[in-house]
């Protein structure tokens, strides 16, 4: 087995990228979907190469019967005429999944909190394009059930 190495000297420090923060107003918005409500906060898009729409996304059950799991949301930039704005990149989507860590399922009154970073088409940025999103909430609502097993025990003799 050969290892090839390359030993680069100091590179002269590079220029610092510095991001440029678009407001997008409101900058909160409350959301529903069925059962699932929420609000969708702190909007802007940060461009250092690629423009990209961040965001905090809370999502709340609010059924007292269905559970939820939560699959995926897709968001769509809608232009001056109400139609959606194509990304440049057609291999980016404005879309994520939920974490795999628990926080796609919401039992009745539970509540989940998802970061959102998305691409975000160019021409959202020019003047007065820009007029509005569109998010779709992909989730499976299943019955959620309470059973109560009783049996008999006893310390000591039978």
């Amino acid at each position: 087995m050969t290892l090839d190495a390359f030993v680069q000297g100091p590179q002269a420090p590079s220029a610092a990228m510095e991001d440029k923060t678009y407001t997008i107003t409101p900058v909160s918005v409350k959301v529903q979907a069925g059962i699932v409500t929420g609000e969708i906060s702190d909007i802007q898009v940060v461009k250092r190469v690629e423009p990209r729409l961040r965001g905090t996304l809370r999502l709340r059950n609010t059924s007292e019967s269905h559970s939820v799991r939560l699959v995926r949301v897709k968001i769509q930039y809608l232009d001056d005429q109400w139609q959606p704005m194509r990304l440049a990149d057609v291999r980016t989507d404005a879309s994520f999944a939920f974490n795999t860590d628990g926080s796609d399922r919401l039992d009745p009154g539970q509540e989940t909190v998802q970061s959102v970073d998305v691409a975000c088409p160019s021409q959202a940025l020019e003047a007065g394009k820009l007029k509005g999103l569109r998010l779709a909430l992909a989730y499976v609502s299943f019955p959620y059930r309470e059973e109560v097993i009783s049996f008999a025990v006893s310390i000591g003799s039978p």
